[in-house]
């Protein structure tokens, strides 16, 4: 695929996700107890909908870094295959909570009811998402294939959730920021996530443009 071209799509395809994570994240807060089913579902739809984005962003970010720096394959390779597999069990995780959600006779909480998503989106999302943030952040350092920042900042992230894999000790209350699935170790991280693609999206999709060349005055030539 032409580069330009790649650029321009893994640029919208950050966008997509990062716009479909901000806007499922404040749907949690809406209620102080059990959410409605509609309210559960919508959430769940929209973050699968970002789910699929994001899984065309890391395979694009894979083919960008392959096509800049060959040598630097694997790491994008290495970024890719936790993108995708971080992607995956939070693909899993909103299927068990929709599904609690659908089959329960009364509004229930998910994110307490199913606790089979606690370490889901918890502990392993954190470790998973720590590994594919550590894999970017160094591949654009060292192919430079974005601005400098993102990369910096991609590696800051990966230790902020690299800190939130001991969480599974904490208990179970969201509420709580350190528990395993508290609002810190989930929301917060899901938060920082989008903030962080749409800043990359955006920087790719950007990047797909050449700086026009400069004319230099007549007398200067």
């Amino acid at each position: 695929m032409n580069e330009t071209i790649a650029r321009r799509l893994t640029g919208l395809a950050g966008i997509a996700a990062a716009a479909g994570f901000i806007v499922e994240v404040p749907l949690y807060f809406i209620y102080s107890g059990p959410p409605p089913d509609s309210n559960v579902l919508a959430r769940l739809l929209i973050g699968i909908v970002a789910l699929a984005a994001l899984i065309l962003f890391v395979t694009g970010l894979r083919e960008l870094i392959k096509q800049v720096e060959p040598a630097c394959e694997w790491i994008g390779t290495a970024a890719f295959a936790t993108g995708l597999v971080y992607a995956t069990i939070t693909l899993v995780s909103s299927s068990l909570e929709a599904g609690a959600v659908i089959a329960a006779d009364h509004p229930i909480d998910p994110t307490i009811t199913v606790s089979g998503t606690y370490i889901l989106y918890g502990s392993t999302g954190r470790l998973l998402l720590a590994l594919f943030l550590a894999a970017t952040g160094h591949a654009i350092t060292r192919t430079n294939l974005l601005p400098r920042w993102t990369g910096r900042s991609a590696q800051f992230l990966a230790a902020v959730n690299l800190a939130f894999v001991p969480s599974l000790f904490f208990g179970n209350t969201p509420a709580h920021f350190y528990a395993a699935n508290g609002w810190g170790s989930t929301a917060l991280m899901g938060a920082l996530l989008s903030y962080w693609l749409l800043a990359v999206g955006i920087s790719t999709y950007r990047s797909a443009t050449p700086p026009a060349p400069t004319t230099q005055p007549a007398s200067q030539r």
